[in-house]
């Protein structure tokens, strides 16, 4: 999958054909080759995504309720980035290191959803690319067909 033209430790956008690409300037980005998020037509897909600071640290020591609002941030800073937003969220896939996590997850989660309720799916599974790390979330999104993008 083609990366964003610009230098993989800034953000931005990029034109690929009829994809519009973003990178958020992680380090895994380039070194894996995907893009942070992707649109084609009104549909956008967000990679599985972290709670990673602006700087592309991660967010370590963090409790499984903050690193979820960290990570839906950066979500929406995507969506934001390919002229999208919350509201067009109709998936949201949740890997979780502990399900014991799930009341802390599912508490940030009905904070920012519970007005949308996209189809959701939660798993637990044996660990993320970083041990600090508690959850990764995965997106999609489709806007109104009548709704300009920037």
């Amino acid at each position: 999958m083609p990366r964003s033209r610009r230098s993989p430790s800034h953000r931005g956008r990029a034109t690929a054909g009829d994809r519009q690409l973003y990178s958020s300037g992680t380090a895994w980005e380039p070194k894996v080759g995907y893009s942070r998020a992707v649109r084609v037509g009104r549909q956008v897909f967000i990679s599985g995504t972290t709670a990673t600071r602006p700087d592309g640290s991660i967010a370590r020591g963090e409790d499984a309720y903050a690193q979820t609002v960290r990570t839906l941030d950066n979500i929406e800073t995507a969506l934001r980035a390919l002229g999208s937003r919350r509201e067009s969220i109709v998936r949201l896939r949740l890997f979780v290191t502990s399900i014991d996590d799930f009341d802390a997850i599912a508490r940030a989660l009905g904070e920012r959803f519970r007005p949308i309720r996209p189809a959701c799916t939660l798993v637990e599974v044996s660990r993320l690319v970083d041990p600090a790390l508690r959850v990764e979330i995965e997106a999609d999104a489709i806007d109104p067909a009548s709704k300009s993008r920037r």
